[in-house]
């Protein structure tokens, strides 16, 4: 595994290092003012990779949860069975949040409390009181791959930290919803957002934790202001030289690759690619995006997904799910606060 994670990344940086960057990739923010950060490690990590969905203890209420780390969902959710007497709690009303990937629909409550979230050593923060989503129900989309409807969910406990979810069918998932960008205490400025690593999480982003050779995006505001735009980025496929622009959504929820592109791009194929085909991924809006990384599908190196879902529609806007493994070769910033995000070689 750590000759292949050396060989990747040199062909990583390599691309990194000779793409020139556009206007936009180039802005900057400043986080010397800030020195509120802490690390949680995983509870499953491993010395410098990432191998399965990261996990971080969650706890409220004196109850102690062992729950994944999701960057492509907003808000966190718990079974109901782990909250009783929830009904008399305050409430913000109904929930439901629908998680693309599986075909999972979530219904119940968003109950309003603070929640701890801490990692492998120890280290721990708090948030201010925010909803939660109480889980009573389970359904399943039509094309749904892995759920079972239930009227009495058991062992759920997730972590959505992601950002401009609500338009994937999580109209509910807005920034309130999000813990790592509403941690409480503190003695200095806090900036809040968080970079995910391979090994674990930096809550707070400060001079020390955003240190080394970050490349930055500056996301739009949506529409409606009322969160940011998804992160804009391009894909190429079999060494395509016209790539398709859209949308890039970094995921530790997931170990496969989700994708849709236009016909033109998938040149033939359909429902997955056939092993040997290159894909390329780009990050920046159409005719300012600069290359992040690179593999061949099935080619079993760190960074390339477990397996690739390919969807081809020309009318649906271009899309590509990283997965976690992203992560074997970049740390991934998240800045809630002024709209950046930003990837660091590691």
């Amino acid at each position: 595994m750590r000759s292949r994670l050396l060989a990747a990344l040199a062909m990583g940086a390599s691309l990194w290092m000779g793409a020139g960057l556009p206007a936009l990739a180039q802005e900057k923010p400043d986080y010397a003012p800030y020195r509120e950060g802490l690390f949680l490690r995983y509870l499953n990590a491993e010395p410098g990779e990432i191998d399965g969905v990261p996990r971080l203890g969650l706890s409220f209420g004196g109850r102690a949860l062992r729950a994944e780390l999701d960057s492509g969902s907003t808000g966190i959710l718990v079974a109901a069975e782990f909250v009783p007497g929830f009904e008399t709690m305050p409430s913000q009303g109904p929930a439901k949040l629908t998680y693309t990937s599986s075909g999972r629909v979530m219904l119940g409550q968003w109950v309003v409390m603070p929640v701890t979230l801490s990692g492998r050593e120890g280290a721990s923060v708090t948030t201010d009181p925010l909803p939660v989503m109480v889980v009573t129900e389970v359904q399943c989309l039509d094309y749904a791959r892995a759920c079972h409807p239930t009227t009495t969910p058991r062992n759920i406990a997730m972590i959505g930290v992601g950002f401009a979810r609500e338009g994937d069918s999580q109209s509910q998932s807005t920034p309130d919803k999000n813990p790592l960008l509403h941690v409480a205490g503190g003695e200095g400025g806090r900036r809040q957002g968080y970079i995910l690593s391979p090994e674990g999480v930096h809550i707070g982003l400060t001079a020390a934790n955003t240190r080394g050779a970050f490349r930055y995006v500056k996301l739009d505001r949506r529409p409606d202001g009322a969160d940011w735009a998804p992160l804009p980025g391009c894909i190429a496929l079999g060494g395509s030289t016209q790539p398709s622009c859209g949308t890039v959504l970094v995921d530790t929820g997931v170990s496969v690759m989700f994708m849709t592109v236009p016909a033109v791009q998938a040149a033939g194929a359909e429902g997955t690619l056939p092993p040997g085909t290159q894909v390329a991924i780009s990050i920046g809006a159409e005719g300012g995006a600069f290359p992040l990384y690179s593999f061949s599908a099935g080619d079993g190196g760190p960074m390339t997904p477990a397996a690739i879902h390919l969807r081809v529609a020309d009318k649906a806007p271009p899309f590509v799910n990283t997965s976690y493994h992203l992560l074997n070769g970049f740390d991934v910033l998240f800045d809630g606060e002024g709209g950046y995000v930003g990837f660091r070689p590691r």
